[in-house]
């Protein structure tokens, strides 16, 4: 799964890149057929880290959003939410 990475007015370090990697690659195994992952990093004005991820999956794209003190923890709530939902539309899917 590729994972693409869009960091708005700064350039993301490495380390948070490779965090963001391992993070949202995870959710490859609650899901086979994960078209496309686009993680936005932006700073907000109060000094807060906002990310966004937008999952495409055949048929529905869940787009989750959160804010915290840090990179790594707006990822984190984010992937967990995701896994959540993702859960939910295989089961909506294919049954239990």
């Amino acid at each position: 799964m590729e994972i693409n990475v869009q960091s708005v007015k700064f350039d993301a370090d490495q380390k948070l890149l490779d965090f963001i990697d391992k993070k949202v690659g995870k959710l490859s195994r609650f899901f086979d057929n994960i078209v496309s992952t686009d993680v936005v990093l932006t700073l907000q004005p109060d000094h807060k880290k906002s990310v966004k991820v937008r999952l495409g999956i055949p048929g529905d794209d869940i787009i989750i959003e959160r804010t915290a003190d840090t990179f790594e923890d707006a990822v984190v709530d984010c992937v967990g939410v995701m896994q959540d939902q993702i859960v939910k539309i295989k089961e909506k899917r294919f049954g239990k």
